[in-house]
Order: C-alpha cells, then sequence, then structure tokens
C-alpha cells in the first residue's frame, strides 16, 4: 500500500472504448425483423388488390366464384313479313251478317293485303268457339301467322300441310268482339319483330 507503480519499458497501455458488438447486434436484429415484416404486409396489400391470386381460388375451391347475368342476342330467326305483304282471306263462322266485311275492311286500313271474304266453309261453320282461328300453310307457322296474331289476340292458330299458297285464312268465332285496338296492335308488332335477348348465365371467379 502507498507504492507507486512505475511503468516500464517503452509500451504504454492504451485507453480505448469498450467495442458496442451487443448494440449492433440488436440493431442489426431489429432492422432483419422490420424488413420482414415491412415485405409481408406488402404481399397482404397485393393480395387484397389482386383478389388473392391462386391461393384465394384454391383456398375457395370455387364456392366464392360469382355469378353474372349477361344478356345475349336471341337466336336468329326467320325475319318476319311485313303486313303488307300477308295476303289475308277474312272468313265469318258465326251467325252475325256482315261480320267478315267489316273486320276484312280494317285489316285493309292496318295495311294487310286482303283475299277472299265471306263464310267460313262448312268444317268450320259455326264450330269455332273462340275468338277466331287463323290458318295457314306449315310456312307460316312462325312468320305469316304470328303477325296476324297480333291483331287477334288469343286466336288459336293451325297450319295445313297439304295448303298450298301463303295466303293466310282468319276465321271469326263466337267468342269474337273486335280486333286489337290499333296502338295495341302496332306495340304488339313491335315488340314481336324487336324480341328481347336472352339472359345467359356465367360463373367466374
Amino acid at each position: 500500500m502507498g507504492r507507486k507503480y512505475r511503468i516500464k519499458g517503452n509500451k504504454y497501455p492504451r485507453m480505448r472504448r469498450p467495442r458496442r458488438r451487443g448494440r449492433l447486434v440488436v440493431l442489426t436484429v431489429a432492422s432483419v425483423v422490420v424488413l420482414g415484416v415491412g415485405g409481408w404486409g406488402t404481399l397482404q396489400l397485393i393480395d387484397v388488390f389482386t383478389g388473392g391470386g391462386r391461393k384465394a381460388s384454391a383456398a375457395g375451391d370455387g364456392t366464392d366464384c360469382g355469378t353474372t347475368t349477361k344478356a345475349s342476342p336471341s337466336p336468329s330467326a326467320k325475319p318476319l313479313p311485313e303486313p303488307r305483304t300477308i295476303t289475308v282471306n277474312v272468313l265469318n263462322a258465326t251467325t252475325r251478317a256482315g261480320l267478315a266485311k267489316k273486320t276484312a275492311d280494317e285489316l285493309k286500313k292496318r295495311g294487310f293485303k286482303i283475299g277472299d271474304v265471306g263464310n267460313a266453309p262448312q268444317q268450320y261453320d259455326k264450330k269455332v268457339k273462340g275468338t277466331g282461328l287463323l290458318l295457314g300453310p306449315a310456312a307460316a307457322l312462325d312468320t305469316s301467322l304470328p303477325v296476324l296474331g297480333t291483331q287477334l289476340p288469343g286466336a288459336e292458330r293451325r297450319t295445313e300441310a297439304a295448303r298450298k299458297g301463303a295466303a293466310v285464312d282468319l276465321v271469326i268465332g263466337d267468342g269474337f268482339k273486335e280486333l286489337a285496338k290499333k296502338p295495341d296492335a302496332d306495340r304488339a308488332l313491335t315488340k314481336l319483330a324487336t324480341p328481347e335477348p336472352a339472359p345467359t348465365t356465367k360463373k367466374g371467379c
């Protein structure tokens, strides 16, 4: 105790600051963690904006796919003839006189061509209980008969396989009162010429 220490030799102890290895290790680990969390968050955002990618579809197994309904054009059909190209024979199967002439005159005003006007043949005379019967050749089933049908809604439509020519018959029945009102018939004719597109259902992810 109380001695004085003497430094011998030409080497002197150097006073160094303690190394901060522990702090550097902590900073390095913290940086890695921050970068990892940031990268994971970025991937999550990408999944949100892209709909989850393949994982979402695999996890959902197709049950989360939405069903959309889209209108598609109707299949192509034969163009409907205009009234002026359709010849109509107006035949009266009732006991009311003058009904065929009156009905034929009205159809003529609406643009139809008029053929024969008179009483119905025996096979239909007093045997048509509804408003009327529309007759024509097989080719008229989806052409002339629907157009004529706009003038007398509810009339029965029939075709005759052996019938020749393009003319059609309007046989007036016991339930007939008058033709459809012209505005109503015009609207029905317009709707018939431009049918609404048929909806199609498509499933997509």
